[in-house]
Order: structure tokens, then C-alpha cells, then sequence
């Protein structure tokens, strides 16, 4: 067996999003991590969704509510960019 002493990326990418859209200023809250991400906006709709990490080590993440609205984007480091199916623009950070 070969051992290294770099540390691979092993943790799930999430954490607690605040995200808010740019024109209504409507924001989304939430926690999850990996395929179990729940954010809450503030008129009280869920969004699920997952994020999955990508070779460069971006992250694309898709959420989609009861309703079947959908938010789908990327997030370089701690900066998330979404867009809704209407083409608005969803911004935030991940703590």
C-alpha cells in the first residue's frame, strides 16, 4: 500500500448558504452538505438539492422546490452563482 502525505479532498461540499436573488432581493437560507442540501426562502418555500464536486475542483450545485421551480450553478471557492428557469441571477456565499 502506498502512502502519501498529501491529504486528498475528501469532505462533501456544503455548509450554511445565504444566498439572495439579485432583482428582488428575495433571499434563501440553509445547511446541508453532498446530496442533502435544505435551504428555506422567506416566504417559507423548501429547496432541495445536492451539490457535486467537479475535477477542477469547482462545485455544481441544483436545488429545486415543490412548486418545480429550479436554481442550478457554480461556486468557485466560498462565492455561489445561481440561476433560476426565468434567467434571474441568484448570489451568496457558503460559511
Amino acid at each position: 500500500m502506498i502512502y502519501s502525505s498529501h491529504r486528498k479532498r475528501t469532505h462533501l461540499p456544503g455548509g450554511y448558504f445565504h444566498l439572495e436573488e439579485e432583482k428582488t432581493k428575495t433571499r434563501v437560507s440553509g445547511y446541508g452538505h453532498g446530496d442533502h442540501i435544505k435551504l428555506k426562502d422567506e416566504y417559507g418555500n423548501i429547496w432541495r438539492g445536492s451539490a457535486t464536486r467537479n475535477p477542477d475542483n469547482s462545485v455544481v450545485y441544483r436545488f429545486r422546490d415543490s412548486q418545480g421551480r429550479t436554481l442550478t450553478g457554480v461556486s468557485e471557492n466560498v462565492v455561489v452563482t445561481l440561476r433560476d428557469e426565468k434567467g434571474q441571477t441568484w448570489k451568496g456565499f457558503i460559511d
